[in-house]
């Protein structure tokens, strides 16, 4: 199977470190050109050198996506820099997990800023020169809360959730012009929170992965260029009939297919 992004056009968002960082050298490295957006310019001048020579261009755009100007600065930054967006990977995000009755409103709308409204104005932005062109493909990195959900992993678990709904209601509408839109649901990926996680326990990273992986019938977490191959299918031609779906990439773990 010939899987290419050759002339096509990509944002990443939160695309400095890990997941991120993954999809969009697997997608550089396909062809595609690509705008890695994140808040920090070194990480992000890092991932760019990280990523290489590739036979994509990338390019970094700073910008915290859960601030509206933000991203529609990182959008103008692709198209200027591209001339079109063909594919849209809403990735940024980060696991904020606690108890229900102990949540903020002012956390619950920072959660949903980053998940879910990011991904719905990246996307809104988009979405007119894809129908134009008969041609897009929109990516919500989620997690597996968003089908089982559990104690304690508010907010996360909603706001992905409502990214999951958001998946479909986009597929239905776009499906006619030809833009393609899924959800990939992370499991335990090696990324950057779980380097964090480790050193918050105050234990090795291997020990940390281990552990949550013990019951996991892979028995061993992802890698995120594992989630970028998938991504990469996703976003091309290879995968031109698939679209409305939400696909588990976390090894068997999810009791929720």
């Amino acid at each position: 199977m010939n899987i290419t992004l050759a002339g096509r056009t990509a944002i990443v968002t939160g695309g400095s470190k890990g997941i991120g960082l993954a999809i969009a050298r697997r997608f550089a490295a396909s062809g595609a050109d690509v705008a890695m957006v994140a808040r920090g310019q070194a990480a992000l001048d890092a991932a760019v050198a990280q990523v290489g020579q590739q036979p994509g261009r990338v390019i970094a755009v700073t910008g915290d996506v859960a601030v509206e100007g933000d991203v529609r600065r990182a959008y103008e930054a692709a198209m200027a820099a591209f001339g079109k967006v063909d594919i849209v990977v809403n990735n940024a995000g980060t696991s904020r997990n606690g108890a229900f009755e102990g949540i903020s409103d002012a956390v619950w709308q920072q959660d949903l800023d980053l998940k879910l409204f990011a991904a719905i104005r990246l996307a809104r932005l988009a979405w007119p020169q894809m129908k134009e062109r008969q041609w897009g493909r929109i990516i919500n990195v989620l997690n597996i809360g968003a089908k089982a959900p559990l104690k304690g992993s508010a907010p996360t678990s909603v706001s992905r959730a409502a990214g999951m709904a958001l998946t479909k209601v986009q597929a239905n509408e776009g499906g006619p012009y030809n833009i393609l839109v899924n959800a990939l649901l992370v499991g335990i990926i090696e990324s950057d929170q779980h380097v964090q996680g480790a050193a918050k326990a105050g234990v090795p990273l291997e020990q940390y992965l281990a552990q949550r992986t013990k019951d996991a019938p892979l028995g061993r977490p992802g890698r995120a260029e594992e989630f970028a191959n998938i991504a990469c299918f996703l976003a091309s031609d290879a995968g031109s009939y698939i679209t409305g779906t939400a696909i588990n990439v976390d090894g068997g773990m999810s009791p929720v297919v």
